[in-house]
């Protein structure tokens, strides 16, 4: 399997360039990936002591940031390397204030390896979740080099569970410890004998709840609110869309206020989805010119604030499970107390799971059953503030990745 791998590595690299011909996100990571050794160069002295955390994109980012922050502490006199695979983790958080140099990810050769470990010399390296690149991690092992697994998750199916999988699971051994989100994660790796293994949980949760220790007013949005109550829809899709604009152009009370935060902010997109609603909307890029309080629907056509839009979220509904993109993240309106709405594809996404069955969130197939779910929820207000409170709890019950996570890295230096 490594021969196959490499081949498939070397084949990769020619390919992306050719994708990239047509496809921006493609090209901004082969060009980004070409910049990589250069901009370590730049910032890292050969003198200099480091550590090195790497992400697959946005969403990993945000799941290591709190344990980041942490270690950092630990180690005030070391530079930081951020490195991700994805540009859209790279794009949005290549200015991170957590890192001294943020990087693309090299491609996975034997050569990039070496190379790159030679500019960072990493004395401690932390991976978040699942984004196991073999000829890096195993070149990390080669030097004697600390590395940690964090908010890791696995399932059987995977390539480091079959026969033909050695290559892949030695890359697993680079780490000195993996801390798993469950216990069945845990288990499948004892059944590779891998014994160095806690479970921690998700530090996701430990990331949301250091969302209400901060500001989250947003003045804008409180003037579009007002004493309304109000429905937000974060990180949807043009077929979340669909739904929410059917819902709002036929059976919206006039007192509720709606907020819509697109994944995708394309001004042609963002224009359609304005067209495409009946009643008085406003976009971000417009409330410096008009009155927000005349509007009775927000688009946000911009990135960065969904977070704290969610403290004004009545009821939330959270994009991507409709169709086949992937459920974006439930768990920051939940630490609001929001009751949460959903589509029906979240079979790989724990947490929804879990509060389907608390009974804080509600999955929903079709506009029959979005609308029902909407309904009940603005008309019943007890019922809408105790199924909030089922998000909050669960949240609260489920912090404390961070701390396991510390604890142990502070036994072992």
């Amino acid at each position: 399997m490594r021969i196959i791998y490499n081949i498939g590595i070397f084949l990769a690299n020619y390919l992306l360039q050719a994708i990239g011909l047509f496809n921006l996100k493609i090209k901004s990571g082969v060009n980004g990936r070409q910049e990589t050794f250069s901009k370590l160069k730049q910032h890292i002295a050969s003198k200099d002591k480091t550590l090195w955390f790497h992400c697959a994109s946005l969403g990993e980012y945000e799941q290591g940031l709190p344990v980041f922050s942490e270690i950092k502490k630990q180690y005030p006199n070391h530079k930081v390397v951020l490195s991700f695979f994805s540009p859209s983790g790279y794009e949005i958080r290549k200015n991170s204030p957590i890192a001294d140099c943020v990087v693309y990810l090299p491609l996975d050769s034997k050569k990039n390896a070496i190379t790159f470990l030679d500019l960072i010399r990493p004395e401690l390296t932390v991976f978040v979740k699942y984004d196991i690149w073999p000829n890096i991690l195993n070149e990390l092992k080669r030097r004697q080099g600390r590395a940690i697994l964090i908010s890791a998750i696995f399932r059987k199916d995977q390539v480091y569970f079959k026969n033909y999988g050695t290559f892949m699971k030695q890359a697993l051994f680079a780490f000195e410890h993996i801390f798993t989100q469950n216990e069945a994660s845990k288990t499948l790796l004892e059944t590779v004998n891998y014994k160095n293994v806690s479970v921690s949980g998700d530090t996701r949760f430990d990331r949301v709840s250091n969302q209400l220790k901060i500001n989250n007013t947003l003045d804008f949005i409180a003037e579009f609110k007002q004493d309304k109550l109000c429905f937000v829809a974060g990180s949807t899709w043009p077929e979340d869309e669909k739904l929410l604009v059917e819902y709002i152009n036929t059976e919206a009370p006039k007192d509720v206020k709606f907020i819509i935060a697109p994944h995708n902010i394309k001004p042609n997109q963002i224009k359609q989805l304005q067209n495409n609603i009946k009643t008085d909307t406003i976009l971000f890029s417009e409330k410096e010119t008009k009155d927000v309080t005349k509007a009775n629907v927000f688009i946000i056509d911009t990135i960065g604030i969904l977070t704290k839009i969610y403290n004004y979220a009545d009821i939330a509904y959270v994009g991507g499970a409709v169709g086949t993109t992937g459920l974006h993240n439930t768990l920051e309106p939940a630490v609001f107390g929001s009751p949460i709405i959903i589509g029906d594809h979240y079979d790989k996404f724990l947490e929804a799971k879990a509060m389907i069955d608390n009974k804080g969130m509600f999955s929903i197939s079709n506009q029959t059953q979005l609308n029902q779910t909407i309904n009940k929820l603005i008309n019943d207000t007890n019922y809408r503030i105790a199924t909030g409170s089922k998000n909050t709890s669960y949240i609260i019950k489920n912090t404390g990745a961070v701390n396991i996570i510390k604890s142990c890295l502070s036994k072992k230096d």
